[in-house]
């Protein structure tokens, strides 16, 4: 038996510790967190049950089924929406979690099939998308475990899945429905399978199908709905036609008609001009009243049945880097409560490293020797952790930015966070950054 099976064996096969009820509700009276499972200290934010600003369902680590559901109604009525960020590496996901934290808010942390892969490491076979199922589940273990010690609920997401990616989402989903049997909760929060570039019918039948099969474990889907130009994780749509990127009324309430007789666990990732990747501007105009009129049309169509906001969907956001503040925000009061935020984080990550490098460059040409003595060593600069760092450091400035124009800071009522102690000094570890 593989290294990894025996790591996976273990972790799938834990004592019963969590009770479903509706939807994949978890009962926190008798929840236990990936902390207790395993011995692992737990203190102060990682320790609490709840919030006080938010529903009782909600908690420090990752959320699934009605608790899930209740963070996202929390942010459609409180007018915000949580950053959605692609990660590649732990690092990646460390950077995500401080970031929450020090904006006192929730996160989705997300895994595209390719940055799944990568994670599994780039060297190790990917037929039948296995190295992308287990580089998921792999950092799927890490956001549980980690996420709890930061203190911040997180929703954990996996990106665009077109339909050729399709295994790789039965294999994540297995894994959630094996996972369901011993902890009364899935693996994963969440799925985005992404068939706009099918014909509208097969699209919402095939959705149809995941939703039925996610939400018995209180799997959320994500869907798409037109297309989001640009280009992102190997899918090119920079050439697509301008009227596909756009989505019409008609089309989202045959949508939230369908998918609403299947299960209430499903968001929507409508188009309205939205573009993967940062392009000069003019190219696309982004027209966020299209969500608006969508939620007009549905409440009409809903009439006594629909919602008291008028706001009967849930969208998300793709393609929004370089949009305007303005626009992000009129989005949000439109009902969006995630955002998808990669092009930006990819960049502050790079540029982190870039600026190392900038500062201490005449310290990393070589082992030994540098403007302080030729005979004075670099380890501590050419250690990996240093640029790595670096990276963190930037990409949390970068998503401050993002946590405040989609109004999420100050959601979980903890504070500041305190500075950390126990930190290795420069003999043993310690960093310059």
């Amino acid at each position: 038996m593989t290294k990894l099976r025996i790591i996976l064996s273990f972790l799938l096969g834990c004592t019963q510790a969590f009770i479903p009820t509706h939807h994949g509700t978890i009962d926190h009276s008798i929840l236990n967190s990936i902390a207790e499972e395993f011995g692992i200290p737990c203190e102060e934010e990682c320790a609490i049950d709840q919030y006080a600003e938010l529903p009782e369902s909600v908690h420090p680590g990752v959320l699934t089924g009605q608790a899930m559901v209740d963070l996202l109604d929390h942010a459609k009525e409180n007018g915000y929406a949580i950053p959605a960020v692609n990660c590649v590496s732990s690092s990646g996901i460390n950077a995500c979690l401080e970031a929450a934290r020090r904006n006192d808010a929730p996160i989705v942390i997300q895994f595209s099939s390719g940055g799944s892969q990568f994670y599994a490491g780039k060297a190790l076979d990917n037929t039948n998308y296995r190295a992308a199922i287990a580089g998921a589940v792999s950092g799927a273990f890490h956001v549980r475990t980690m996420a709890e010690q930061y203190g911040v609920p997180v929703i954990l997401h996996t990106d665009h899945c077109a339909k050729k990616l399709l295994p790789w989402v039965d294999g994540m989903i297995s894994a959630s429905e094996r996972y369901f049997k011993d902890h009364g909760e899935p693996l994963f929060s969440s799925h985005m399978i992404d068939l706009s570039e099918e014909p509208f019918d097969e699209n919402l039948d095939i959705c149809s199908h995941y939703l039925n099969r996610m939400s018995k474990i209180g799997l959320l889907l994500e869907m798409e709905l037109g297309i989001t130009g640009g280009e992102e994780d190997g899918v090119d749509n920079t050439d697509v036609a301008l009227e596909d990127l756009y989505s019409t009324p008609e089309e989202i309430y045959e949508t939230y008609d369908k998918l609403t007789k299947v299960s209430p666990l499903f968001t929507v990732a409508a188009a309205f001009g939205n573009v993967h990747g940062v392009y000069k501007p003019g190219n696309v105009k982004l027209e966020p009243e299209i969500l608006n009129r969508a939620q007009n049309y549905i409440s009409k169509k809903l009439g006594d049945d629909a919602p008291g906001d008028k706001r009967p969907v849930k969208f998300v956001f793709h393609g929004g880097s370089g949009s305007d503040v303005s626009d992000i925000q009129k989005a949000i009061d439109y009902g969006v409560i995630k955002m998808n935020i990669d092009t930006d984080t990819q960049w502050s990550y790079w540029e982190g490293i870039k600026n190392f490098e900038n500062k201490f460059h005449d310290y990393l040409q070589s082992q030994i020797g540098n403007p302080d003595g030729a005979d004075k060593p670099n380890k501590k600069y050419y250690d990996p952790r240093e640029p790595l760092r670096a990276a963190e450091v930037n990409t949390v400035a970068r998503l401050e930015q993002a946590f405040a124009d989609l109004r999420c800071q100050n959601v979980l009522g903890l504070g500041e966070m305190s500075t950390a102690k126990n930190v290795l000094g420069p003999r043993r570890g310690g960093l310059p950054v």
